[in-house]
């Protein structure tokens, strides 16, 4: 099976920005519209698209659901994921109602492990647990924090209560173009035995053929495409089986 590439759209104040290792305050603007990159990327033949509403990982709230929602329901050929700003059961159902294939808790998974359990229970499938790692530790709230949580073991928890699907981030890798954190990822499918999305450092073709290499089935692929490292055309070219 070939290792499905998920590209990354990030909004922030209704643009596609990215940020370095998750600091509000080194960002990059690459758009003006996230409807606009999705398309794009549909139309090169992208299955999903991984989408952030960042202001709503920062205030706790969702902020830019209008995009996600209008690529949901306009571009009837790609799957739609969505992190940020996802604190309840309303939000979740708010975008599983509107179209959207899976919704990402990460930062309420940490805080209310009882609630995510739930959550993963009654949704199943399009539910994806974001676990943000640190060192191995779990970090939370827009990366502003770091947990004492070991990222393995919240990961093992959450699997053994139903889910099905991980995006792992290396924050030290995030943005940095410095390449993925492979060795962690593979940790944290082996103690899940689960299927965990790479998230975080992709750099070049080379880095998404050592993540294919190394049996990991999919990963986020942001700042490498922004900054030209490679097309997505590339990259699907690249991880084909």
């Amino acid at each position: 099976m070939s290792m499905i590439i998920y590209p990354a759209i990030d909004m922030r104040g209704g643009k596609c920005v990215r940020l370095l290792q998750g600091d509000y305050d080194q960002e990059t603007v690459y758009g003006d519209s996230p409807f606009g990159m999705a398309q794009t990327f549909a139309e090169t033949g992208a299955e999903w698209i991984h989408m952030v509403d960042l202001d709503g990982a920062k205030d706790g709230k969702r902020v830019n659901d209008r995009f996600v929602i209008q690529a949901a329901q306009q571009l009837s050929n790609v799957k739609i994921q969505i992190g940020g700003g996802i604190r309840s059961e309303a939000d979740i159902f708010h975008y599983l109602e509107n179209g959207i294939d899976r919704v990402i808790i990460g930062s309420i998974a940490v805080s209310q492990p009882e609630f995510a359990i739930e959550m993963i229970k009654k949704y199943g499938s399009s539910i994806a647990v974001g676990i943000d790692a640190k060192n191995g530790y779990v970090a939370t709230h827009g990366w502003l924090s770091t947990s004492e949580a070991k990222a393995v073991e919240l990961g093992k928890r959450f699997a053994d209560a139903g889910a099905e699907t991980f995006i792992f981030t290396d924050i030290a890798t995030d943005g940095m173009l410095s390449g993925p954190n492979i060795a962690a990822v593979k940790e944290m499918a082996a103690v899940t035995g689960k299927y965990v999305i790479a998230s975080g450092g992709v750099s070049s073709l080379a880095d998404l053929k050592a993540l294919a290499d190394a049996g990991i089935p999919g990963a986020i692929v942001g700042k490498a495409l922004y900054e030209n490292r490679f097309t997505l055309q590339q990259a699907l070219e690249e991880v084909k089986a």
